[in-house]
């Protein structure tokens, strides 16, 4: 499923090379962003986040470079994102 939206970026970064760079994104997302879901839960938003960033980035033809820090840098835009909207959702 990943590797559809990222146009290859998955032969790059691997299935466990996503989930690490994912949760690290989270986790820098939650920390900065100052949100306190715990952890855990900041981990699997980066995660997921990276997947619905790519999807949304790839629907425009915005290409990612196909690199860890690319994959970083997306995955943490799309962690801020799902942060900013749980946020809102959880008040």
């Amino acid at each position: 499923m990943l590797a559809e939206f990222s146009g290859g970026m998955m032969e790059s970064v691997g299935w466990i090379g996503a989930i690490i760079i994912g949760g690290l994104a989270g986790w820098l997302a939650g920390k900065l962003m100052d949100i306190r879901f715990g952890i855990f839960m900041n981990i699997i938003l980066g995660i997921v986040g990276s997947v619905v960033a790519i999807a949304v980035l790839g629907t425009f033809d915005i290409a990612v470079k196909d690199s860890r820090l690319g994959y970083f840098v997306t995955a943490f835009l799309g962690a801020s994102l799902l942060l900013f909207v749980a946020k809102i959702v959880r008040r």
